[in-house]
């Protein structure tokens, strides 16, 4: 018995007006789709390659000659400028309209608000979670800590820096001002429940130990002004009806094609995807 094999048979000829995708360019292609099934990646690949077959067609029908552009070092190749090109000349975009994007922004104001920010100190017992006798010693340390603290206040900083695995230790535990995503999810979950000024009532747990926390300053994020992101609005809302209107092309162009051995429903220009 065979294994290791890509599919159980052969795969299909696939042709595009009679021009054959190699099964080969297609295994090559494979690698540009990775993070899904063998099965799936090489009906993406597939899908990619078809779709590039019935630009570069329809470029070449029309006569563009390539003019390739360089951006960041990086040189398009000739059919990359072709099938650019040939976007450029036939699928429109509309510019967005001033209207259009305040109506997107007042539907989704919760994507222009600037993050809530702390300011945030504490006091790490460190110890691996996947050590069970290390980990509960460490969290009874703390809560030891979290005791001391919390009945003697002022004495949080010279703790820090006394018993503190955390390079902030040299700074009373101080941590700076950190936003969403800048500390693990529990110390971030803590540092939402907290007001200004106070310690947390539990020490926190996490992967790299345990955590006593104070809380100093808290900045509540608000919504940006429209102004200030409306070029944001308008580049996201025209680049959304690109894609739409490139792939109602690629499904025209798709639709007078002789296309054989795969199904193009669904396929996208892989420029602009």
């Amino acid at each position: 018995m065979r294994t290791g094999t890509m599919r159980s048979s052969a795969p299909k000829i696939v042709a595009v007006n009679e021009a054959v995708i190699a099964s080969a360019d297609i295994a090559r292609e494979v690698q540009n789709h990775e993070g899904i099934s063998p099965v799936v990646a090489w009906e993406a690949a597939t899908r990619a390659l078809v779709v590039r077959e019935l630009l570069s067609q329809r470029a070449r029908a029309l006569d563009l000659v390539a003019e390739p552009r360089s951006e960041g070092g990086l040189r398009e190749t000739d059919e990359e400028a072709l099938i650019r090109m040939l976007l450029e000349a036939e699928v429109q975009t509309p510019s967005a309209e001033e209207a259009d994007c305040r109506r997107y922004y007042q539907s989704n104001l919760a994507r222009f608000r600037s993050p809530d920010l702390y300011e945030p100190l504490h006091i790490l017992l460190k110890a691996a979670s996947g050590d069970q006798a290390a980990y509960a010693e460490a969290v009874t340390q703390a809560e030891v800590v979290l005791a001391e603290v919390r009945q003697f206040p002022d004495r949080f900083e010279s703790i820090a820096k006394a018993l503190s695995a955390c390079p902030s230790s040299s700074d009373g535990g101080r941590l700076g001002q950190v936003a969403q995503g800048d500390t693990t999810p529990e110390f971030e979950t803590a540092l939402q429940s907290m007001a200004a000024g106070q310690i947390c009532p539990d020490v926190v747990r996490t992967r790299y130990g345990v955590h006593v926390i104070r809380l100093d300053r808290k900045v509540e994020g608000a919504v940006l002004p429209f102004e200030q992101v409306r070029e944001r609005i308008a580049a996201y809302l025209e680049a959304s009806s690109s894609r739409r209107a490139a792939a109602q092309y690629v499904t025209l162009l798709a639709g007078q094609a002789v296309i054989s051995g795969f199904s193009i429903a669904g396929a996208t220009s892989p420029l602009v995807q």
